[in-house]
């Protein structure tokens, strides 16, 4: 996370409190205890309720399937175009 991007952004943000619910999506994608009563869903579930309009902080939008030749690139690409 670039803490001075975020700044730029909005001097009153609390950095902490974005590093946490960041955290929170983190735990709930790996699953289990530590990523609370959602973590603890079966990955499909988890996946449905981490991509729901409603329960999303991070979206910016709707989900879809996509398809690629090397998925490690095209992530890296997305990455370089999308957040930095």
């Amino acid at each position: 996370m670039d803490e001075q991007r975020l700044r730029a952004l909005s001097t009153a943000l609390d950095i902490e409190e974005v590093k946490e619910h960041l955290q929170a999506f983190e735990q709930i994608c790996i699953g289990g205890a530590h990523g609370g009563p959602i973590g603890k869903l079966d990955m499909a579930s988890r996946f449905r309720w981490l991509t729901a309009t409603r329960s999303t902080v991070v979206q910016c939008s709707k989900v879809h399937p996509g398809f690629c030749k090397d998925a490690n690139e095209t992530l890296n690409r997305l990455h370089q175009q999308l957040v930095l």
